[in-house]
């Protein structure tokens, strides 16, 4: 099986996401922080590697830095460096049978990830998917899960209850 990448210009997702624009206002590294976050929990779902990449290229001097958060890679790119270029080179790098989805709403970026063989998916398209799957584990494994005190009428059909509670009340 191929590997897969999910390639994310984080600015572009922070001023397309209602939620995250509006903590810019507040602090930008704060919504930068809540990205990370909903993307790293996105990531523990699913087989993919997941990749967000922020414009760096207008701090003088800057080198670029790259680290993991939790379980997603973050870039900072370099001085003179825009996030879209950092994308744009990453998708040409990465071997062609590797599944790569580059997550932007600049069309000219999307145009170009297209033509390298990338599948391109909107800031809301994005958004859209982590919800989904928000609601799926939320499903899963909190509304679906068994009672927490594991006795037996909460493990019988209500026919078989009502029997058990006719025989109780027969004394």
């Amino acid at each position: 099986m191929a590997k897969e990448f999910l390639l994310v210009d984080g600015y572009n997702m922070i001023h397309a996401w209602k939620e995250l624009k509006e903590l810019v206002e507040v602090s930008l590294e704060s919504a930068r922080q809540k990205l990370l976050d909903i993307l790293s929990n996105y990531q523990g779902s699913q087989k993919m590697q997941i990749i967000v990449v922020f414009d760096g290229y207008l701090v003088k001097g800057n080198l670029g830095t790259v680290y993991q958060y939790h379980n997603i890679s973050v870039v900072y790119t370099k001085e003179a460096e825009t996030a879209d270029h950092f994308i744009e080179r990453t998708v040409h790098r990465l071997p062609r049978h590797y599944k790569v989805s580059v997550a932007t709403s600049d069309s000219l970026e999307q145009m170009i990830i297209l033509g390298q063989g990338a599948e391109r998916i909107t800031a809301q398209q994005l958004r859209s998917r982590i919800l989904s799957e928000e609601k799926n584990i939320r499903t899963k494994y909190i509304e679906n899960r068994p009672p927490k005190n594991n006795i037996l009428a909460d493990n019988i059909d209500k026919e078989a209850l009502e029997w058990i509670e006719a025989l109780r009340r027969q004394k």
